[in-house]
């Protein structure tokens, strides 16, 4: 299978960005690039990554978000693979408005789920289309920042970007 791919530099490392003839399909951080291998294999089996700038216009998009335009990204058109369950997690993380974050047993909660915290964690921890399933915003019941792939400090400015107000306690 043949898969566009393209880079964008942040001012938190570069993302590779991944995607199919119709979608995105996977954003990593270029320092994290054998979990997006595992997920590419994973998904497509034999695959073939193609430089191609701004496929899809999803680098303009992602650009346009780090440069300050926060709902860019929103309109992306995404086809993460996992299972059912984490489909219904990864679409409620969609609509988390910027600037906001939730618990992840909150998010249990809205998904009906309500003792289904860790299981929301374990989703959320797969999530291959990071950033634009916004995943970064979602934190400990006290507002503790709490595993992010990508390390705390990118998710601190990533909340940081997003001006998430309130009560997040961010750990030195």
């Amino acid at each position: 299978m043949n898969l566009m791919s393209d880079i964008v530099n942040t001012e938190v490392g570069s993302l590779s960005l991944v995607c199919s003839e119709k979608h995105l399909i996977a954003v990593e951080f270029e320092d994290m690039e054998s979990r997006l291998s595992a997920h590419l294999k994973a998904r497509c089996g034999e695959y073939r990554l193609c430089s191609s700038k701004n496929p899809l216009g999803v680098s303009s998009q992602l650009e346009a978000y780090f440069a300050g335009d926060l709902s860019a990204i929103d309109t992306v058109s995404v086809d993460p693979f996992g299972t059912d369950f984490q489909h219904m997690v990864w679409r409620a993380l969609r609509e988390i408005p910027v600037g906001e974050t939730v618990s992840y047993g909150q998010l249990a909660a809205r998904l009906g789920k309500p003792t289904a915290s860790r299981a929301v964690g374990l989703a959320n921890s797969k999530n291959p289309i990071g950033i634009v399933i916004p995943c970064h915003r979602v934190v400990g019941a006290n507002g503790d920042l709490t595993g992010y792939a990508g390390g705390l400090e990118r998710k601190r400015w990533l909340l940081g970007h997003e001006q998430v107000s309130g009560q997040l306690s961010l750990p030195c």
